[in-house]
Protein backbone atom coordinates (compact mmCIF):
# COMPACT_ATOMS: atom_id res chain seq x y z
CA UNK A 1 0.00 0.00 0.00
CA UNK A 2 1.16 3.42 -0.67
CA UNK A 3 0.23 6.73 0.91
CA UNK A 4 0.75 10.20 -1.02
CA UNK A 5 0.27 13.13 1.33
CA UNK A 6 -0.01 17.04 0.25
CA UNK A 7 -1.07 19.98 2.69
CA UNK A 8 -2.33 23.45 1.44
CA UNK A 9 -2.00 26.14 3.40
CA UNK A 10 -4.03 29.07 3.08
CA UNK A 11 -3.01 32.50 4.24
CA UNK A 12 -5.17 35.73 4.40
CA UNK A 13 -3.94 39.27 4.90
CA UNK A 14 -6.44 41.82 6.02
CA UNK A 15 -7.25 44.92 7.60
CA UNK A 16 -3.75 46.47 6.74
CA UNK A 17 -2.71 50.29 7.31
CA UNK A 18 0.24 51.86 7.25
CA UNK A 19 2.09 53.55 10.95
CA UNK A 20 5.14 55.08 11.57
CA UNK A 21 7.37 53.34 14.08
CA UNK A 22 10.50 54.79 15.85
CA UNK A 23 13.59 52.29 16.02
CA UNK A 24 14.70 50.83 18.97
CA UNK A 25 18.02 51.78 20.92
CA UNK A 26 20.36 49.36 19.90
CA UNK A 27 23.06 48.64 22.58
CA UNK A 28 26.56 50.11 22.14
CA UNK A 29 29.74 48.12 21.11
CA UNK A 30 33.01 49.08 20.73
CA UNK A 31 34.36 50.47 17.91
CA UNK A 32 36.88 47.46 17.18
CA UNK A 33 33.55 45.10 16.87
CA UNK A 34 32.28 46.92 14.32
CA UNK A 35 35.43 48.19 12.08
CA UNK A 36 38.35 47.69 11.46
CA UNK A 37 42.07 49.81 10.83
CA UNK A 38 43.12 49.17 7.33
CA UNK A 39 46.21 48.32 6.53
CA UNK A 40 45.15 45.98 9.55
CA UNK A 41 44.68 42.44 7.83
CA UNK A 42 45.56 38.34 7.18
CA UNK A 43 46.87 36.72 4.04
CA UNK A 44 46.15 32.92 3.17
CA UNK A 45 48.67 30.94 2.07
CA UNK A 46 48.56 27.76 0.55
CA UNK A 47 50.31 24.60 0.03
CA UNK A 48 50.53 21.02 -1.65
CA UNK A 49 52.57 18.12 1.02
CA UNK A 50 51.98 14.28 1.36
CA UNK A 51 50.64 12.48 4.52
CA UNK A 52 52.74 9.29 5.80
CA UNK A 53 52.29 6.65 8.19
CA UNK A 54 48.65 5.98 7.56
CA UNK A 55 47.57 2.58 8.43
CA UNK A 56 45.79 1.66 5.07
CA UNK A 57 44.03 4.64 4.38
CA UNK A 58 45.68 6.40 2.12
CA UNK A 59 45.47 6.75 -1.87
CA UNK A 60 45.10 4.10 -3.63
CA UNK A 61 47.57 3.48 -6.77
CA UNK A 62 45.10 5.26 -9.55
CA UNK A 63 45.63 8.70 -7.70
CA UNK A 64 48.68 9.36 -10.39
CA UNK A 65 49.91 12.69 -8.58
CA UNK A 66 50.55 11.38 -5.03
CA UNK A 67 52.43 8.73 -6.83
CA UNK A 68 54.56 10.88 -8.92
CA UNK A 69 54.88 12.79 -5.76
CA UNK A 70 56.71 10.50 -3.66
CA UNK A 71 58.68 9.77 -6.72
CA UNK A 72 59.77 13.18 -6.76
CA UNK A 73 60.61 13.10 -3.30
CA UNK A 74 62.49 10.12 -3.48
CA UNK A 75 64.67 11.69 -6.02
CA UNK A 76 65.40 14.14 -3.97
CA UNK A 77 66.73 12.47 -1.45
CA UNK A 78 69.02 10.44 -3.95
CA UNK A 79 66.73 7.47 -4.64
CA UNK A 80 65.47 6.71 -7.52
CA UNK A 81 62.27 4.43 -8.06
CA UNK A 82 60.63 4.05 -10.99
CA UNK A 83 56.97 5.42 -10.10
CA UNK A 84 54.52 2.57 -11.45
CA UNK A 85 56.37 0.35 -8.97
CA UNK A 86 55.29 2.63 -5.87
CA UNK A 87 52.42 1.42 -3.59
CA UNK A 88 50.82 4.46 -2.04
CA UNK A 89 48.64 3.19 0.83
CA UNK A 90 49.92 4.61 3.89
CA UNK A 91 50.63 7.63 1.86
CA UNK A 92 47.70 10.63 0.72
CA UNK A 93 48.01 13.86 -0.72
CA UNK A 94 47.15 16.91 0.95
CA UNK A 95 46.07 20.74 0.42
CA UNK A 96 47.26 22.55 3.49
CA UNK A 97 45.78 26.18 3.71
CA UNK A 98 46.69 28.45 6.67
CA UNK A 99 46.18 32.26 7.94
CA UNK A 100 48.88 34.35 8.19
CA UNK A 101 47.92 36.66 11.04
CA UNK A 102 48.47 40.74 10.88
CA UNK A 103 52.32 41.40 12.28
CA UNK A 104 53.69 37.88 12.95
CA UNK A 105 57.16 37.50 12.91
CA UNK A 106 59.22 35.21 11.34
CA UNK A 107 59.75 32.37 13.97
CA UNK A 108 55.67 32.73 15.40
CA UNK A 109 53.80 29.73 15.02
CA UNK A 110 50.37 29.16 13.10
CA UNK A 111 47.97 26.94 12.61
CA UNK A 112 47.24 24.64 9.60
CA UNK A 113 44.81 22.67 8.03
CA UNK A 114 45.35 19.37 6.46
CA UNK A 115 43.09 18.36 3.59
CA UNK A 116 42.88 14.99 1.44
CA UNK A 117 42.78 16.07 -2.60
CA UNK A 118 43.25 11.90 -3.51
CA UNK A 119 40.67 9.02 -2.38
CA UNK A 120 42.52 8.15 1.03
CA UNK A 121 39.52 6.85 3.65
CA UNK A 122 41.24 8.57 6.45
CA UNK A 123 44.24 10.97 7.61
CA UNK A 124 43.81 9.58 11.43
CA UNK A 125 47.85 8.90 12.81
CA UNK A 126 49.35 10.58 10.11
CA UNK A 127 51.85 12.99 10.03
CA UNK A 128 52.40 15.87 7.55
CA UNK A 129 56.09 16.49 5.31
CA UNK A 130 57.74 19.30 5.36
CA UNK A 131 55.52 21.84 2.97
CA UNK A 132 56.14 25.16 1.88
CA UNK A 133 53.11 27.60 2.23
CA UNK A 134 52.96 30.09 -0.86
CA UNK A 135 51.34 33.67 -0.37
CA UNK A 136 49.17 34.92 -3.66
CA UNK A 137 52.60 36.27 -4.74
CA UNK A 138 53.81 32.97 -5.56
CA UNK A 139 56.65 33.64 -2.29
CA UNK A 140 56.96 30.98 0.77
CA UNK A 141 55.90 32.77 3.73
CA UNK A 142 56.02 29.61 6.11
CA UNK A 143 56.36 25.65 6.02
CA UNK A 144 54.11 23.19 7.97
CA UNK A 145 55.09 19.69 9.10
CA UNK A 146 54.03 17.56 11.74
CA UNK A 147 51.21 14.93 12.91
CA UNK A 148 47.99 15.13 12.76
CA UNK A 149 44.72 16.12 14.72
CA UNK A 150 41.83 14.71 13.27
CA UNK A 151 38.99 15.10 16.42
CA UNK A 152 37.42 10.91 14.67
CA UNK A 153 37.67 7.24 13.76
CA UNK A 154 37.31 5.58 11.04
CA UNK A 155 37.29 1.52 11.78
CA UNK A 156 36.06 -1.12 8.88
CA UNK A 157 36.27 -4.62 9.08
CA UNK A 158 34.39 -7.83 6.96
CA UNK A 159 32.46 -5.39 5.12
CA UNK A 160 31.30 -3.11 8.42
CA UNK A 161 33.03 0.47 9.25
CA UNK A 162 32.01 2.83 11.92
CA UNK A 163 32.92 6.36 11.36
CA UNK A 164 32.85 9.54 13.87
CA UNK A 165 33.17 12.91 12.50
CA UNK A 166 35.44 13.47 8.95
CA UNK A 167 38.18 11.97 8.81
CA UNK A 168 39.87 13.57 5.38
CA UNK A 169 40.38 17.08 6.93
CA UNK A 170 43.03 17.52 10.42
CA UNK A 171 44.91 20.39 11.65
CA UNK A 172 48.04 21.04 13.38
CA UNK A 173 47.96 23.20 16.38
CA UNK A 174 51.13 24.97 15.80
CA UNK A 175 52.29 23.09 12.44
CA UNK A 176 53.53 25.71 10.37
CA UNK A 177 56.77 27.83 11.26
CA UNK A 178 57.08 31.43 9.71
CA UNK A 179 59.90 32.32 7.59
CA UNK A 180 58.97 35.47 5.79
CA UNK A 181 57.07 38.85 6.98
CA UNK A 182 54.51 40.79 5.40
CA UNK A 183 54.84 44.26 5.94
CA UNK A 184 51.90 45.76 7.47
CA UNK A 185 51.23 49.62 6.81
CA UNK A 186 48.24 51.24 8.97
CA UNK A 187 49.56 54.77 9.11
CA UNK A 188 48.91 56.47 6.08
CA UNK A 189 51.63 58.64 4.22
CA UNK A 190 49.21 62.17 5.73
CA UNK A 191 49.82 60.98 8.92
CA UNK A 192 45.95 59.54 8.83
CA UNK A 193 44.44 56.83 10.03
CA UNK A 194 41.36 54.85 7.64
CA UNK A 195 38.91 52.90 9.72
CA UNK A 196 36.43 50.29 7.73
CA UNK A 197 32.87 49.66 9.14
CA UNK A 198 32.43 46.00 8.42
CA UNK A 199 28.72 46.62 7.44
CA UNK A 200 28.82 50.14 5.20
CA UNK A 201 26.28 52.23 6.62
CA UNK A 202 25.46 55.64 6.39
CA UNK A 203 24.21 56.67 9.92
CA UNK A 204 26.70 54.35 11.41
CA UNK A 205 29.34 56.10 9.98
CA UNK A 206 27.95 59.56 10.88
CA UNK A 207 27.65 58.32 14.79
CA UNK A 208 31.32 57.07 14.44
CA UNK A 209 32.51 60.45 12.99
CA UNK A 210 30.60 61.98 16.26
CA UNK A 211 31.78 59.98 18.79
CA UNK A 212 35.68 60.21 17.28
CA UNK A 213 35.06 64.33 17.17
CA UNK A 214 33.54 63.98 21.16
CA UNK A 215 36.11 62.05 22.36
CA UNK A 216 39.06 63.40 20.86
CA UNK A 217 38.61 67.03 19.44
CA UNK A 218 41.85 67.62 18.25
CA UNK A 219 41.45 64.76 15.74
CA UNK A 220 39.81 65.58 12.49
CA UNK A 221 37.40 62.67 11.69
CA UNK A 222 35.51 62.54 8.19
CA UNK A 223 33.34 60.27 6.47
CA UNK A 224 34.63 59.79 3.17
CA UNK A 225 31.94 57.04 2.19
CA UNK A 226 29.50 54.84 4.32
CA UNK A 227 32.05 52.53 4.89
CA UNK A 228 35.46 54.67 5.20
CA UNK A 229 36.32 57.26 7.84
CA UNK A 230 39.40 59.00 7.54
CA UNK A 231 40.70 60.46 11.55
CA UNK A 232 43.96 62.73 10.81
CA UNK A 233 46.21 62.80 13.87
CA UNK A 234 47.50 65.37 15.84
CA UNK A 235 51.12 65.82 16.17
CA UNK A 236 51.02 63.66 19.64
CA UNK A 237 49.00 60.97 18.13
CA UNK A 238 51.21 60.44 15.23
CA UNK A 239 54.14 60.49 17.65
CA UNK A 240 52.26 57.07 19.43
CA UNK A 241 49.97 56.17 17.09
CA UNK A 242 49.41 52.44 19.27
CA UNK A 243 48.31 54.21 21.90
CA UNK A 244 45.81 56.37 20.04
CA UNK A 245 44.37 53.31 17.81
CA UNK A 246 43.91 51.57 20.99
CA UNK A 247 42.04 54.21 22.80
CA UNK A 248 39.43 54.47 19.45
CA UNK A 249 38.89 50.66 19.29
CA UNK A 250 37.51 51.53 22.82
CA UNK A 251 35.20 54.57 22.05
CA UNK A 252 31.27 52.96 22.29
CA UNK A 253 29.43 53.22 19.26
CA UNK A 254 25.60 52.30 18.71
CA UNK A 255 25.34 50.97 15.04
CA UNK A 256 22.72 50.67 12.97
CA UNK A 257 21.12 47.94 11.25
CA UNK A 258 18.50 47.39 8.45
CA UNK A 259 15.72 45.96 9.39
CA UNK A 260 15.67 42.36 8.26
CA UNK A 261 14.06 39.06 7.66
CA UNK A 262 16.21 36.05 6.38
CA UNK A 263 14.65 32.54 5.61
CA UNK A 264 16.14 29.06 4.42
CA UNK A 265 13.29 27.30 2.57
CA UNK A 266 16.15 24.06 2.27
CA UNK A 267 16.04 23.90 6.16
CA UNK A 268 13.00 25.63 7.25
CA UNK A 269 14.92 28.11 9.09
CA UNK A 270 13.76 32.37 10.00
CA UNK A 271 15.72 34.38 11.20
CA UNK A 272 14.66 38.36 12.11
CA UNK A 273 16.41 41.09 13.83
CA UNK A 274 14.90 43.34 16.60
CA UNK A 275 14.71 46.17 14.36
CA UNK A 276 11.71 44.73 12.02
CA UNK A 277 8.62 46.57 12.42
CA UNK A 278 4.75 45.22 11.62
CA UNK A 279 2.11 47.69 10.02
CA UNK A 280 -1.63 46.76 12.37
CA UNK A 281 -2.41 44.09 10.07
CA UNK A 282 -4.68 40.61 10.62
CA UNK A 283 -3.42 37.63 9.61
CA UNK A 284 -6.23 34.63 8.84
CA UNK A 285 -4.30 30.99 8.81
CA UNK A 286 -5.97 27.94 8.21
CA UNK A 287 -5.24 24.68 6.39
CA UNK A 288 -6.83 22.44 3.56
CA UNK A 289 -4.92 18.45 4.31
CA UNK A 290 -5.85 16.65 0.99
CA UNK A 291 -4.68 12.79 1.69
CA UNK A 292 -4.36 10.29 -1.12
CA UNK A 293 -4.04 6.80 -0.51
CA UNK A 294 -3.59 4.46 -3.12
CA UNK A 295 -3.85 0.72 -2.46
CA UNK A 296 -2.58 -1.89 -5.28
CA UNK A 297 -5.19 -4.98 -5.63
CA UNK A 298 -4.24 -8.08 -7.77
CA UNK A 299 -6.88 -9.03 -10.21
CA UNK A 300 -6.42 -12.68 -10.88
CA UNK A 301 -8.64 -14.37 -13.94
CA UNK A 302 -10.12 -17.64 -13.57
CA UNK A 303 -8.61 -21.08 -14.10
CA UNK A 304 -8.00 -22.20 -18.01
CA UNK A 305 -9.36 -18.46 -19.37
CA UNK A 306 -6.80 -15.94 -21.47
CA UNK A 307 -6.82 -13.68 -19.27
CA UNK A 308 -3.52 -12.43 -17.33
CA UNK A 309 -2.53 -11.41 -13.81
CA UNK A 310 -2.64 -7.59 -13.44
CA UNK A 311 -2.36 -5.07 -10.27
CA UNK A 312 -5.00 -2.99 -10.49
CA UNK A 313 -4.61 0.58 -8.20
CA UNK A 314 -7.71 1.77 -5.48
CA UNK A 315 -7.55 5.40 -4.84
CA UNK A 316 -8.88 7.09 -2.37
CA UNK A 317 -9.09 10.61 -1.93
CA UNK A 318 -10.35 12.65 1.36
CA UNK A 319 -9.62 16.65 2.08
CA UNK A 320 -10.32 18.20 5.09
CA UNK A 321 -10.26 21.98 5.87
CA UNK A 322 -8.84 23.19 9.19
CA UNK A 323 -11.24 26.17 10.23
CA UNK A 324 -8.81 29.49 9.65
CA UNK A 325 -7.55 30.90 12.95
CA UNK A 326 -6.94 34.78 13.09
CA UNK A 327 -4.91 37.42 14.90
CA UNK A 328 -4.58 40.81 14.54
CA UNK A 329 -1.48 43.19 14.98
CA UNK A 330 -1.61 47.00 16.08
CA UNK A 331 0.36 49.24 15.49
CA UNK A 332 4.19 48.95 15.54
CA UNK A 333 4.08 45.59 16.23
CA UNK A 334 7.64 43.76 17.27
CA UNK A 335 9.02 40.95 16.32
CA UNK A 336 8.64 39.53 19.93
CA UNK A 337 4.67 39.83 19.59
CA UNK A 338 5.11 38.47 15.69
CA UNK A 339 6.62 35.50 16.69
CA UNK A 340 4.52 34.56 19.91
CA UNK A 341 1.29 35.35 17.90
CA UNK A 342 2.22 33.14 15.06
CA UNK A 343 3.48 30.45 17.50
CA UNK A 344 -0.30 30.41 19.21
CA UNK A 345 -1.72 29.91 15.52
CA UNK A 346 0.44 26.61 15.69
CA UNK A 347 2.48 27.50 12.46
CA UNK A 348 5.27 25.48 11.08
CA UNK A 349 8.50 27.20 10.24
CA UNK A 350 7.44 26.48 6.62
CA UNK A 351 3.80 28.62 7.26
CA UNK A 352 5.96 31.06 8.62
CA UNK A 353 7.82 31.34 6.05
CA UNK A 354 4.80 31.95 3.66
CA UNK A 355 3.44 34.41 6.16
CA UNK A 356 6.72 36.94 6.00
CA UNK A 357 6.46 36.84 2.21
CA UNK A 358 2.89 37.58 2.15
CA UNK A 359 3.61 40.20 4.77
CA UNK A 360 6.04 42.00 2.65
CA UNK A 361 4.25 41.75 -0.42
CA UNK A 362 1.03 43.62 1.61
CA UNK A 363 3.06 46.17 2.53
CA UNK A 364 2.62 45.36 6.05
CA UNK A 365 6.19 44.20 7.13
CA UNK A 366 8.92 46.83 7.46
CA UNK A 367 12.19 44.84 6.47
CA UNK A 368 14.24 43.46 3.67
CA UNK A 369 13.25 39.70 2.74
CA UNK A 370 16.28 37.41 2.15
CA UNK A 371 15.36 34.31 0.45
CA UNK A 372 18.77 31.80 0.55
Amino acid sequence: MKRIVMTITAIGLIGMVQGQVAAPQTPAVRLKDVAQVRGVRSNQLIGYGLVVGLEGTGDSKGVLFTVQAIANMLDRFGITVPADTLKVKNVAAVMVTAELPPFARAGNRIDVVVSSIGDARSLQGGTLLQTPLRGADGQVYAVAQGPLSIGGFNFGAGGSSIQRNHTTVGRIPNGALIEREVPSQFLQADNSLIIQLNQPDFTTAARVVSTIRGAFPSLQARAIDPGTIRVALDPQGALDPIMLIAQLEALPVIPDATARVVVNERTGTVVVNGEVRVAPVAIAHGGITVRIQTTYEVSQPPPLSQGQTQIVPQTQVDAQEQPARMVYFKEGASVESLVKALNALGVSPRDLIAILQALKSAGALHAEVEVQ
